[in-house]
């Protein structure tokens, strides 16, 4: 585009022609007020507020809007002159005089020295500015907003009044809204929906989390709106390095790799199925992984601990092993709970001052440090309770404490208590991820009963596995806490690099080997062997095993039905050799 030169407040710059007189003026740190505008969207000029004083080549003067009005070559602007600002309280208070006063309006109405409107103050809080509209439009392309009627009566609604099929409920309406007139909020009138928070961001584009490798932003097709509608993109257009594509296509690789670190991680239990705590059933009832998300000061209370109906809690109960340590669950412990739980304690007294309860079963600070931390929080006032909570309900409706009731059994006092609490948290179990099994027969290793890989050794292999190659790391073999879950994977890396620079692999001898003139090419032998060693040549329609995948187990030499398989160095001339070599 050509460049023309323009004149702001007596100074000069040089700008794309076309460009609207605000834009120019933002180049030069010239603030111009308004209220409608956005780079994103066409301008409207509907509040009036950027109005300057525009003198062309030719002398003319005329009062312009500066949202919309083009530069062109030896264009010279004025943006505080008095008519200028005459016509801005003008504009201003007539605004003001249909609107509430608003924060916005009220804050506008200080830069310009105006005090009350003459014509009192209305009762609106939409100023008509068309934001709304034009983002739904434009950006969004749902086309949900429009306006309504004409004059005085002129409103922002929905088509014909109603509900609006075609809103995707995405919020960037609320979102450009510089008045609050638009607000998202949950059908029932809740400014918090514990259930709906999650772990890790909802917005559209975000890192997954802080200690994210790689890094960077990744764009949640569920939240994005472009994929939604076919709309937006503007992060593509306020991305200074052209990074993002959205017509990118997902794709697989082939890698051929020597070794292979295995970091599946863990999933939690859903206590929806455990009727007893009400989870999704009663309000205030959430999972650890909610109440931490909650904690987190770029959550969606901006780090308070907030009830649903957005007060304060005056009571937390905190419940220990929900679904760990249980015979209709999980029987091992989760290890991790514990330790979390008192911080959750701490967090809490730290930020309210609400009363804390936690319910256990057997307290266990096992790590370095975390003795000393049970022992802080005791000096805190906390109340300890050892006991597992059976039951969380609602709370009588005849005035009494709290909003729920939690049951337990006081095994240090011998008595049963019921505990009027406002939230209860539950800490529920770390469980194996869902697929486990289908990764674990992917690469030829083993899942325990409880659905955790496992080792090759408990003490003298905790990072390898029964396949050559093949390591773990962090919480796919079992619960662990961060500490371990960083020296596990350290070690795995260890044990990887140091198959990788040595180049060769030295195999055992014993490995099972096929007779190509008995094997009938039934492929029975394929499907024992739990290594995946063996395949099937379909040329020669015979069995042959790898022997770098073999370990000699056994299984494929019993089932085979022709007797084709034998183990390498256990023939029964070489058994038999060695017996009577221990017997002469």
């Amino acid at each position: 585009m050509p460049q023309v030169t323009v004149t702001i407040d007596g100074r000069s710059t040089d700008v794309e022609e076309g460009t609207y007189v605000l834009r120019a003026a933002e180049a030069l740190g010239i603030e111009i007020p308004t209220l409608c505008y956005s780079k994103y969207v066409t301008p409207y000029a509907a509040c009036r507020l950027c109005i300057v004083e525009a003198t062309d080549r030719r002398g003319r003067t005329r009062m312009v809007t500066a949202c919309n009005y083009p530069v062109s070559e030896g264009l010279h602007i004025a943006t505080h002159t008095p008519r200028v600002l005459a016509a801005r309280r003008l504009n201003l208070e007539m605004l003001m005089s249909r609107c509430a006063p608003l924060p916005v309006l009220r804050t506008l109405a200080d830069r310009l020295d105006i005090g009350e409107p003459r014509w009192g103050y209305g009762e609106d809080t939409c100023i008509l500015c068309g934001l709304c509209v034009r983002v739904c439009d434009e950006i969004v392309g749902a086309q949900a907003l429009g306006f309504a009627s004409r004059g005085a009566d002129r409103v922002v609604t929905t088509p014909f009044d109603a509900d609006a099929d075609a809103c995707i409920l995405c919020g960037a309406c609320a979102a450009y809204c510089p008045t609050g007139h638009i607000r998202m909020e949950e059908a029932t009138g809740r400014e918090v929906v514990h259930a709906e928070v999650a772990l890790g961001p909802n917005a559209a584009i975000a890192v997954p989390f802080r200690q994210a490798v790689p890094n960077v932003p990744r764009i949640d097709p569920e939240y994005c709106v472009h994929f939604r509608t076919g709309g937006c993109k503007v992060c593509a257009e306020v991305c200074p390095k052209a990074c993002i594509n959205h017509d990118d296509v997902a794709r697989e690789e082939v890698l051929e790799v020597g070794t292979v670190v295995l970091a599946t991680g863990f999933q939690t239990l859903d206590p929806a199925p455990l009727k007893q705590y009400g989870y999704g059933r009663l309000p205030n009832v959430i999972t650890a992984q909610e109440f931490e998300r909650m904690n987190n000061a770029a959550g969606s209370t901006g780090g308070r601990v907030l009830l649903e109906d957005g007060s304060s809690p005056k009571t937390i109960a905190i419940l220990h092993c929900i679904g760990s340590r249980d015979e209709a669950n999980h029987e091992y412990c989760s290890r991790v709970c514990c330790m979390y739980a008192l911080k959750f304690a701490h967090l809490v007294k730290e930020k309210t001052s609400a009363e804390v309860y936690q319910l256990y079963i057997d307290l266990r600070a096992f790590g370095k440090g975390y003795e000393e931390f049970f022992q802080r929080i005791l000096s805190e006032g906390v109340n300890v309770v050892r006991g597992k909570g059976a039951e969380v309900a609602p709370a009588p409706r005849h005035g009494g404490e709290g909003q729920l009731i939690v049951r337990c059994e006081d095994t240090l006092a011998g008595k049963h208590r019921e505990i009027p609490v406002d939230m209860v948290v539950l800490c529920t179990a770390l469980e194996a991820q869902r697929d486990t099994r289908d990764v674990a027969r992917r690469f030829g290793i083993s899942v325990g009963a409880d659905g955790w890989f496992i080792e090759r050794h408990p003490k003298l292999g905790p990072v390898s596995t029964t396949t050559d190659g093949v390591f773990l790391a962090g919480a796919c073999q079992g619960p662990k806490d961060i500490p371990d879950s960083v020296a596990q994977g350290g070690a795995a890396a260890a044990q990887a690099m140091s198959l990788m620079i040595r180049g060769e692999i030295e195999m055992d001898g014993a490995y099972a080997a096929i007779d190509e003139t008995t094997c009938s090419g039934c492929r029975m032998c394929n499907d024992l062997c739990p290594y995946s060693a063996i395949t099937y040549d379909e040329t020669r329609k015979i069995s042959a095993v790898n022997p770098a995948l073999c370990k000699a187990c056994g299984t494929c030499a019993a089932g085979c039905p022709s007797n084709a398989i034998r183990a390498m160095h256990y023939t029964d001339d070489q058994i038999y050799a060695e017996i009577e070599g221990i017997l002469s």
